[in-house]
């Protein structure tokens, strides 16, 4: 059995579908800096608004635009807060049958590992790479966590 509980595999399941990519302030920056654009520039390329957020195009495939098959994501280094998250999302910590029901389309997770050691590495991965939001208008709810969840970290 893996010391871990989620190991990505490049599969892109995860970047399949539209409408799930939401870009925060913070995010729009970044992936504009990466790209060597303006913030308008970058949102003309490669965003679209809808219900108020702003999100990634997805591709004619259904993927997002820079998800490359057979190599991953394009623009990895200023991809947005989401996209560094997953699998650990709200729903995942919290709800056990979440976690189980992910296993079947990421094949990166670890089921042998259990849940209650997903929480801990999750909650951990979160705090250490700054993706924790509060809640807000433009925040990705999946990434607003309660204060359980921190608190179950060092249980």
């Amino acid at each position: 059995m893996s010391e871990t509980s989620f190991t990505c595999q490049r599969c892109g399941h995860c970047c399949q579908g539209e409408g799930g990519i939401v870009m925060t302030g913070r995010d729009r920056n970044r992936l504009a800096r990466h790209l060597g654009m303006d913030i308008p520039a970058m949102l003309d390329h490669c965003a679209e608004t809808v219900s108020g957020k702003t999100r990634l195009r997805a591709g004619d495939d259904g993927y997002c635009i820079f998800f490359r098959h057979g190599q991953g994501c394009g623009v990895h280094q200023g991809r947005p807060d989401i996209c560094r998250a997953w699998p650990y999302f709200r729903g995942n910590l919290l709800d056990a049958s979440s976690w189980e029901m992910i296993q079947s389309d990421c094949p990166g997770v670890n089921a042998e590992a259990g849940h209650a050691l997903f929480v801990r590495e999750g909650v951990q991965y979160l705090q250490e790479h700054g993706l924790l939001h509060e809640a807000g208008p433009e925040a990705p709810h999946a990434l607003v966590l309660c204060e359980s969840l921190l608190r179950s970290k060092d249980t």
